[in-house]
């Protein structure tokens, strides 16, 4: 049975960015069919953040990747920014994700051959603007994350934790109103770790809605919401101000 998602306590939330509605996803058919979600729906506010836990399995990747529109739904609706992911064409699908969406994943997925300034302003110059101001607006985001000085390195010249910091700023620069992360520390120590998790909890404070996906009930405690996923299917939500103290950390 799906759980009923309660009201945030951390968070002042304000119109949803992010609905799913009874959502589901089968990968193949017949008997080989797997049922990766199941009737999912839940919505997220802006200045909201939730985080998703679950085994192995449990579909957290796919609901992160139906949530950014990286994939659709088999059944069921997805709407970002009051706007229904099934009506738009390839064209305006992949607008949304570049305006409205930003991903940071586990493994940063930085291009190798582009300046962490180049990096960030990359989704602006895809989206029109000029190559020159998009450099002078990530210098900008650099700048906000103390890490202006290395504006013109590349990823291999970056500490795991610097290029994580530089794939949040490109996954929040422009108009990015929700932003995933996949396991966003994984690959991170612990205190570089918790210090990627306050960046990521800042941005959504100052309005962005974020969805963690996340196996570390410590990390889950930067979220206002936990959703706790199990064969594709909402077992359990709550607030992490009702888990009371330690029970996440």
């Amino acid at each position: 049975m799906t759980a009923t998602l309660p009201a945030p306590q951390r968070a002042m939330v304000t119109e949803p960015v992010l609905q799913l509605l009874d959502v589901t996803r089968i990968h193949g058919s017949g008997e080989t069919a797997v049922h990766a979600l199941r009737g999912i729906s839940l919505e997220i506010g802006a200045g909201e953040l939730i985080a998703v836990m679950g085994p192995s399995g449990s579909g957290k990747s796919t609901l992160l990747n139906i949530a950014g529109a990286l994939d659709a739904p088999t059944t069921g609706a997805v709407e970002i920014c009051g706007v229904m992911l099934e009506k738009l064409s390839a064209t305006e699908l992949a607008k949304l994700r570049r305006t409205r969406v930003g991903v940071v994943f586990q493994d940063y997925n930085l291009i190798p051959s582009l300046t962490a300034a180049e990096n960030i302003g990359l989704p602006l110059e895809l989206d029109g603007m000029n190559a020159t101001l998009a450099r002078q607006e990530a210098r900008a985001a650099l700048r906000e994350l103390g890490l202006i000085g290395l504006s013109d390195r590349f990823p291999d010249q970056l500490s795991g934790g610097q290029q994580q910091r530089v794939a949040i700023a490109r996954a929040l620069i422009g108009e990015r109103k929700l932003v995933l992360a996949d396991e966003p520390t994984g690959a991170l120590d612990s205190v570089t770790g918790e210090e990627v998790l306050a960046l990521l909890r800042a941005r959504c404070d100052a309005g962005a809605a974020g969805l963690l996906v996340t196996h570390e009930p410590r990390h889950a405690a930067w979220a206002d919401r936990v959703v706790y996923l199990r064969d594709g299917v909402i077992v359990d939500a709550h607030s992490v101000a009702d888990a009371g103290p330690g029970v996440l950390r």
